[in-house]
């Protein structure tokens, strides 16, 4: 008569390599709960039984499949639904799908596009990608790029119909160029009441005032209130609490974490260039209603 089989127990590392982990992974179950330890035997070494192994491959498996640790540890307790468990990994699985196909999409435009372009959003890739190649320099880039982080998409695809203008009117291209070099001479050296500042100011709010008159000429303004409108629509669809989740930083707070260091002849230009382009905006209002 063949005697009764002595129940086999295995050595940690063996039962490692057999579920398929490592003895690292198995004494973090065993911390957290989510196995039980087992006995140790006469050399008080850990041994592991048919139960444990059957229990740690059913945990091997769920974590395979993305499930939390700790939900697998109440799903073992019966204290929660795993379908509820499930449900939960179905959406994390669905938002990651979802975010691994915008970074393709991101690729692909950059290869499209084959600059930096592509890597902003497709609102402002899109206004731009017409522009004869090297018409957009890489300063408008990394205004594009600021702006974007700061004000989103929308005002950096308001601000890349500047960059339009200035790469289709060679002239208004030429008047950015001398007013930025214009514009270092305001130094720590310069007193406020310079009458450089005041001058420099001057041609700012008339160049800005030509840039958005060529922008509104080609109809480029058009084209972004229709943006416009369809973020306005789709805020409506979304929900507002949902979209003020998604908004940045504001402009303040991005102000304060970016390294400006303006000097205080820069600070009382770029004051100046404000007020005249308000008092011309008032001029045109006032006109416009007499």
């Amino acid at each position: 008569m063949p005697l009764p089989a002595i129940p086999r127990r295995v050595k940690i590392g063996d039962a490692a390599a057999f579920a398929g982990t490592t003895p690292r992974a198995i004494r973090h179950y065993h911390a957290i709960g989510l196995l039980p330890e087992p006995e140790r035997g006469g050399d008080d070494r850990r041994r592991y039984g048919h139960d444990d192994m059957i229990r740690l491959l059913w945990i091997r498996k769920m974590a395979d499949a993305g499930i939390a640790l700790d939900d697998i540890r109440t799903g073992f307790e019966g204290t929660t639904d795993i379908d509820q468990s499930l449900s939960l990994l179905e959406e994390t699985l669905t938002a990651k799908a979802a975010a691994v196909e915008a970074q393709r999409a991101a690729v692909r435009r950059l290869r499209e596009v084959g600059s930096p372009l592509g890597l902003l959003s497709p609102l402002v890739g899109d206004r731009l990608r017409d522009l004869p190649p090297g018409s957009l320099r890489p300063a408008d880039l990394d205004a594009l790029l600021v702006t974007e982080r700061v004000l989103g998409p929308l005002g950096a695809a308001a601000q890349s119909d500047r960059f339009i203008a200035l790469a289709t009117h060679p002239d208004l291209r030429a008047e950015e160029d001398r007013l930025a070099e214009a514009e270092t001479a305001l130094d720590d050296t310069m007193p406020l009441d310079d009458p450089r500042i005041e001058d420099l100011a001057a041609r700012r709010c008339a160049h800005e005032t030509a840039l958005l008159a060529a922008i509104a000429a080609s109809g480029l303004d058009e084209a972004l209130d229709d943006l416009f409108d369809q973020e306005d629509e789709r805020v409506g669809a979304e929900g507002e609490s949902e979209a003020e989740g998604k908004a940045g930083m504001s402009l303040m707070e991005a102000i304060g974490k970016m390294p400006y260091e303006f000097s205080p002849a820069r600070v009382r230009y770029e004051e100046r260039v404000i007020e005249l382009l308000h008092e011309a905006d008032q001029d045109d209002d006032t006109a416009g209603a007499s």
